[in-house]
């Protein structure tokens, strides 16, 4: 089976049974975040090892309290009333902002954003994938029937940046304990860490603008029948 085949088939099994999780709420959710946060440890203990001696406790430390928090974000976001919606929002944004910034910086290219980092992301793939992830926002909650978007799509387009720096770091640490993946977890896709490094800078982000009182969009989702 090709590396296509096996994306696929990885994303057909994996994909439900994270969403099931998600809507469920609950023992299902903290299952989940346990498991993606122990297997994200243990991809980072792997990169952390190959850095230089100096500085490795320090960036091991570093990047173990950064998934400790992103996965203490999504327990207590996941918890409140309004959870789900806040999550389907943060998967919203994450996945926009990757197809707007692969996109755009694909199809404009132009000057690099962090070459030593990662020689394919553009500027263009940058601002691109904000913009989707403000345009998303904004077509999901008109369709939804939401009142005023202005502060949601705008807070998108901000968390779409952060997402990309939370994908950015990642490709810096594997860049520097050069290895390609950050681990083979999930075949055709790499390690979990590669397919959630948005999701640990924007899910602590999305926290704290709720915290701070930012709106909400108002969706209507419905409880799981499970």
């Amino acid at each position: 089976m090709g590396e296509l085949g096996l994306r696929t088939v990885s994303a057909a099994v994996i994909l439900p049974i994270a969403a099931a999780a998600i809507w469920r709420g609950g023992w299902a959710f903290d299952l989940l975040i346990l498991a993606a946060v122990l297997a994200m440890l243990w991809e980072w203990r792997r990169i952390v090892r190959r850095f230089p001696a100096a500085g490795r406790l320090a960036a091991g430390l570093i990047g173990s309290a950064v998934i400790l928090a992103a996965g203490a974000a999504a327990q207590s976001m996941r918890a409140d009333p309004s959870g789900l919606e806040r999550l389907v929002w943060l998967a919203l944004i994450v996945t926009a902002t990757d197809v707007g910034a692969y996109a755009f910086g694909r199809g404009i290219g132009g000057p690099k954003l962090a070459p030593r980092i990662s020689p394919n992301k553009t500027w263009a793939g940058l601002l691109g994938g904000a913009g989707s992830a403000a345009a998303a926002t904004a077509f999901a909650g008109m369709a939804a029937g939401a009142g005023s978007l202005l502060i949601p799509a705008a807070s998108a387009a901000c968390l779409g940046v952060v997402s990309q720096i939370g994908d950015l770091a990642e490709s810096w640490s594997k860049r520097r304990a050069e290895v390609k993946d950050s681990g083979r977890l999930i075949p055709g896709h790499g390690g979990v860490l590669d397919r959630l490094d948005g999701y640990l800078a924007a899910a602590p982000a999305l926290w704290l603008y709720h915290q701070a009182g930012g709106p909400a969009l108002g969706w209507n989702m419905p409880a799981a029948p499970f």
